[in-house]
């Protein structure tokens, strides 16, 4: 069988991680590297041992050498890099951020719909090894039907992430819970549904924002978002994305149901009787923020083993959407003092 040809657009931070698993893939061969300036895309395909590749400063060039791409750009370039992509027929792999307004979730949505390409949004915490357990622990009914989720997204994000100074700005940040906090949001749905593959929608939207930097000029919107949200399960939830914490790397998971209860990595259910303390899951938690610790490997062959056997991927722009929806949905919320209803999208 002939290998599909990858593209990786961008050539920062996470683009390494991307190739990587790529390169481990036996069906993939990576084609192709673009990015803004030249020697970036150079430099990348040196640090990974690539000699037969091609690297290019125009992605409409890259998109001709290839039948898959990965979008690691800056996340204000992800809407017209997805929709270009689709348009011309390729997978996309696009990472999280997929947009910074509604009107592009909305372009790429009926982009994607129209060329009917596989898809992949990267919410790579999917396949996290908890994140695996709980869910499947889950959908066993090990906590009963699911009625109450927390998760909060917590990270002093500043001038050690390389996209910072990009980020700052209102017209690309957006916002917290735009530009990291829909890993909270998407943990949250994921949690919330019984079924193994499925995330639940959330219909209704009530928030508030605060938090210090933007006060004193760090960036031009708040860093603390807090979301409180119904969901079509008839469950209820709230998201938090606190980028003002003084603190590590932390991600707070709390799952309520009616036989049980999940708090991190420790488990209180049903399923194991006369249990008289909390069982810890002695695995890989979602306890940092660099990407050589999250496992892009599984996301990865989950979205080639998608286009191969032609099914839609659990985490695709299309399920996105809703996350994507309910971050804008929030801003709104806060702007207007009042919930706010989903979806936003016609």
């Amino acid at each position: 069988m002939n290998k599909l040809r990858v593209g990786i657009e961008g050539a920062g931070w996470v683009s390494g991680e991307h190739i990587k698993a790529y390169k481990n893939n036996p069906s993939c061969q990576v084609a192709a590297i673009s990015s803004r300036k030249l020697a970036s895309a150079q430099k990348k395909a040196q640090e990974a041992g690539l000699t037969d590749v091609k690297c290019l400063t125009d992605y409409d060039a890259l998109l001709k050498e290839v039948d898959v791409v990965s979008i690691c750009t800056p996340q204000n370039l992800h809407a017209d890099e997805t929709v270009r992509a689709a348009n011309a027929g390729k997978h996309v792999l696009v990472e999280k951020p997929i947009c910074v307004t509604l009107e592009e979730l909305k372009a790429m949505r009926d982009a994607v719909r129209k060329n009917k390409v596989k898809t992949v949004v990267g919410f790579v915490l999917r396949w996290n090894p908890l994140f695996e357990t709980i869910k499947t622990m889950i959908s066993d009914d090990a906590l009963g039907d699911i009625y109450y989720v927390e998760t909060d997204y917590q990270s002093h994000i500043a001038e050690w992430w390389s996209g910072w100074e990009a980020v700052k700005p209102k017209e690309v940040g957006v916002s917290s819970f735009i530009t990291s906090g829909v890993h909270a949001v998407d943990a949250m749905r994921w949690f919330a549904c019984k079924e193994r593959y499925k995330a639940a929608k959330i219909i209704e939207v009530t928030a508030l924002a605060g938090g210090y930097r933007k006060d004193r000029k760090d960036m031009d919107w708040y860093g603390l978002e807090v979301m409180l949200v119904k969901l079509d399960t008839g469950g209820i939830a709230k998201v938090c994305s606190n980028f003002d914490c003084i603190q590590p790397y932390t991600f707070q998971i709390e799952i309520f149901g009616d036989k049980g209860t999940v708090k991190n990595n420790r488990v209180w259910s049903h399923k194991f009787p006369g249990q008289k303390g909390w069982v810890e899951i002695p695995t890989i938690l979602p306890d940092s923020a660099e990407v050589t610790h999250h496992p892009f490997q599984d996301e990865i062959d989950h979205f080639i083993d998608c286009i191969l056997k032609d099914k839609e991927s659990h985490c695709n722009v299309e399920d996105a959407v809703n996350t994507h929806e309910a971050a804008f949905a929030a801003m709104k919320s806060e702007l207007e003092g009042r919930p706010v209803k989903l979806p936003l999208l016609s």
